[in-house]
């Protein structure tokens, strides 16, 4: 069968992006070496962008968004993707604008696609997706730069969001002691269940903006929210440890000075999963699979479907959704 259905954002001429799900033909989608049947997505808030027409994320429309996709391999003009591999593709042009995840069919480069590794299944890969994916690329990224499980507590803020959820669960898992930083007071209960020993306010995250530096207390952040909370946890950083940049909910903007970096030696990390060689990425996914597999997934799961994904993504956007948004493309 060649029709499927996707999810789609169209874009008037009074500048709103309507959505609504259509019925697609393969023979639309673009050139590449792999046609996907995709089973299983997730949502992010880089798609809640894409689908509300921002132009740092999605250019043309009408658009499937989607930047996340695991599914089976239908058609392969690569020898090392037989018919029938179970893959998953993250990152590069999915979902911006390049047809997503959002569909029940991608055409897509080899380059993209990674195997399945043992260990991970299709809907276990995208109950991480590309936020499990860039939580486990902080803490790689902050090991393979000195942070170890004796030197000292490890913050996450915004840490009932996607990335943030499964970084605290990732860390409590390898020993961290691990404090989870966020504004919804009513998600205590849900950061200590994933292994958060303290729980820290925003307003304790955003206290003592105006001093140079802070006293002495992270042994490592893990930090999904820019601005002033990523300064004040920069400024806190124990002397030669490192802080992992990944996201800008509150902020695109880094208010500091140099004072942090040449008084106490600190790092602070840039983390980008979208265009990360592909080796690198399935470097991440094995451990993902392997080590680093983390086990009662469900809890972090909030099951969405084509028809549900509108209203979630107005939720997300909204800052009202906690873990992970797993897509069922067949639900």
């Amino acid at each position: 069968m060649t029709a499927f259905r996707a999810f789609r954002v169209e874009k008037t001429e009074d500048r709103r992006y309507p959505r609504r799900i259509v019925e697609r033909d393969t023979a639309d989608l673009p050139a590449g070496d792999l046609l996907i049947e995709v089973a299983y997505s997730s949502l992010n808030y880089k798609d809640a962008l894409s689908a509300t027409g921002n132009p740092g994320v999605t250019r043309n429309f009408p658009h499937t968004p989607g930047i996340d996709a695991a599914g089976t391999v239908l058609e392969s003009s690569a020898p090392d993707f037989a018919p029938g591999s179970e893959v998953i593709v993250i990152g590069f042009d999915l979902g911006m604008n390049t047809p997503g995840g959002f569909g029940q069919r991608i055409r897509v480069p080899a380059g993209w696609a990674v195997r399945m590794p043992a260990g991970l299944d299709l809907p276990s890969s995208m109950t991480l997706g590309t936020a499990g994916f860039t939580a486990a690329l902080c803490v790689d990224k902050l090991e393979r730069t000195g942070m170890t499980v004796d030197g000292g507590p490890v913050l996450v803020t915004g840490a009932t969001g996607g990335v943030g959820s499964v970084a605290v669960k990732l860390l409590a898992k390898l020993g961290y002691e691990v404090h989870a930083g966020t504004g919804k007071a009513d998600r205590h209960d849900y950061l200590k269940g994933l292994g958060a020993s303290v729980i820290v306010s925003r307003d304790e995250l955003t206290a003592g903006a105006e001093r140079p530096l802070g006293r002495e207390t992270w042994g490592g952040v893990v930090d999904t929210v820019g601005g002033p909370i990523l300064v004040n946890a920069l400024k806190a950083l124990r002397y030669g440890a490192s802080l992992a940049a990944c996201g800008l909910v509150a902020s695109p903007d880094i208010p500091a000075t140099v004072f942090p970096f040449i008084l106490r030696h600190v790092n602070l990390l840039g983390i980008d999963s979208v265009e990360l060689p592909l080796a690198d990425k399935a470097a991440i996914w094995a451990k993902l699979a392997g080590p680093w597999r983390l086990d009662a997934l469900d809890e972090l799961v909030e099951p969405l479907t084509l028809d549900t994904l509108s209203a979630a993504i107005d939720r997300i956007l909204a800052g009202d959704m906690v873990g992970r948004g797993l897509v069922d493309l067949n639900g």
